[in-house]
């Protein structure tokens, strides 16, 4: 963008956001020239007499805007001086239905917002309850597991298990009979079994 076209752009843009602000509305709005080429707006006449009034503030906005900043009684009296007591009356009820908007929508944020924090409050009471209910299925889990290894450790197990465990047995003696020519021997009994130490070890487990 050029200077040229940012000269005749820069005055219109001015005068657009002069004519937006919510105090303007109420003023008249004057277009003076100034020293250099350059252009003034503001809300008194030129001082040389020169300017060129772009906005004339009519006697709604003169009363809404003594209104908006809380002069109800200039208002009153600019409007009587005028004789526009029906004007000012219509532009009283304006003014305070726009109040009376203003506080219903200020109630109702504040009541949706008081919802969602009551919202948030009652989600995060119920994730610690929820929190809460699986730790204590873990823990009755954990205590049934405990329960089961103690009663195991807790059945009796032999201390002493025969050697021959994992070995072969002894020979068997055949009883002699006598036809054999065997005399005066008789049959004996194997030896009884000898028993060795066992460890215990856990789970029930036992090493001989």
């Amino acid at each position: 963008m050029n200077d040229s076209i940012a000269s005749s752009l820069l005055p219109g843009l001015a005068l657009a956001l002069w004519l937006l602000a919510p105090a303007a509305g109420a003023q008249n709005i004057y277009k003076c020239p100034q020293a250099g080429g350059g252009v003034a707006y503001t809300d008194h006449p030129c001082a040389d007499g020169k300017g060129q009034l772009l906005h004339q503030a009519d006697d709604s906005e003169v009363i809404d805007r003594y209104l908006r900043l809380g002069q109800h009684d200039l208002a009153r009296q600019y409007a009587h001086a005028r004789h526009l007591d029906a004007l000012y009356e219509e532009r009283v009820a304006a003014y305070r239905q726009a109040q009376e908007d203003a506080e219903q929508r200020r109630y109702d944020e504040a009541l949706a917002a008081q919802q969602r924090e009551d919202a948030a409050r009652r989600q995060a009471q119920l994730d610690q309850e929820a929190e809460r209910n699986q730790l204590q299925v873990e823990n009755d889990t954990l205590r049934q597991q405990n329960d089961q290894y103690r009663e195991a450790l807790s059945q009796p197990v032999d201390d002493y298990a025969p050697l021959y465990w994992g070995a072969p047995a002894p020979p068997y003696r055949h009883r002699p009979h006598d036809h054999d020519g065997d005399h005066g021997h008789r049959w004996t009994p194997p030896p009884p079994p000898t028993y060795q130490p066992c460890t215990q070890l856990a789970g029930g487990r036992v090493q001989c």
